[in-house]
């Protein structure tokens, strides 16, 4: 692979905008493709190409990137009418960065293979503020060739990059990730509770777990933020929601029991029926305060 080849880049959302100005300000060639005209206008204005669907993005890129909300949105933009398997040219490169089911991301590969289109799944870790600062966990499945190719565009987006195995290992490490990120926010979001009624200033609670046994990334990255009941949507509920969906479902397939999952799980569902789905996903708090008659 040449050492700028042109990266087409769909979904620019929260995740997908910061990460492709990284590839811009890289120096890649990048082609674009959004359902929101805004972040497509801003990543022209540092040197974009604008593409009218996903089709065309392919068309021009030899390395095409993915980053969308859900597997059903990723099926259609690489499969269906005006795809990107439509566009792709042979030896094209096609990195899905979205978080979907592991098997989803092996009907991928499959379907790219009698094109001579290379798949990986690269599901990522670290929400907008690990997109931001290009310091993203990227996590990898599919052939170990391939993730050596992809490796400097992976460099540009983050600093933990891990090649997990065959195709959908990725998305069944990022599974695993979400499913433990979940149940900690629930841990945080019930030590706060707790101690906030109790009487006790919910900073000093953070400050306090945050030097013991009890540290980890949600008390450092969110928990000023959830003490400032600051909910601007890092990564929203909804799709966390989601992310436990496919954690049950690769349980299910595998046999694994995962009883704390399932009980985070419908802790997520009653805070998107409670209309809070756009939140971060650090709102599990308030509906812990809902239960404990605080709201």
């Amino acid at each position: 692979m040449n050492a700028r080849p042109t990266i087409g880049f769909i979904g620019l959302g929260i995740m997908g905008r910061p990460m492709a100005a990284h590839l811009a300000a890289a120096g890649y060639p990048l082609v674009v493709h959004s359902r929101s005209p805004q972040p497509v206008a801003e990543l022209v204005a540092q040197g974009a190409q604008a593409a009218p669907s996903p089709r065309r993005v392919a068309a021009q890129a030899q390395v095409i990137i993915t980053m969308l909300p859900d597997s059903p949105d990723v099926e259609a933009v690489v499969l269906g009418p005006d795809g990107v398997l439509e566009g792709a040219r042979a030896g094209s490169l096609f990195i899905d960065m979205s978080t979907i089911s592991p098997s989803v991301a092996v009907r991928l590969a499959e379907a790219g293979r009698p094109k001579d289109i290379r798949v990986l799944d690269a599901p990522v870790s670290g929400g907008d503020v690990g997109a931001r600062n290009a310091s993203l966990t990227i996590m990898v499945g599919g052939d170990a060739s391939d993730f050596e190719a992809a490796l400097p565009i992976l460099q540009t987006l983050g600093r933990n990059i891990v090649w997990c195995g065959s195709h959908g290992a990725g998305q069944t490490v990022k599974a695993c990730n979400q499913l433990l990120v979940a149940i900690t926010i629930e841990g945080v979001a019930e030590a706060l509770t707790l101690g906030t009624k109790a009487g006790v200033d919910p900073a000093k609670i953070v400050q306090v777990l945050s030097g013991g046994m009890a540290r980890c990334g949600v008390l450092e990255l969110r928990g000023q933020r959830m003490v400032a009941r600051d909910f601007t949507p890092g990564f929203r509920s909804r799709l966390h929601y989601k992310d436990l969906r496919i954690a049950l479902a690769a349980g299910q397939a595998f046999e694994v029991a995962l009883p704390a999952t399932a009980l985070v799980h419908e802790m997520f569902k009653s805070l998107v029926v409670a209309g809070r789905g756009d939140l971060d996903h650090t709102a599990l708090l308030t509906r812990l305060e809902d239960l404990a008659g605080m709201a």
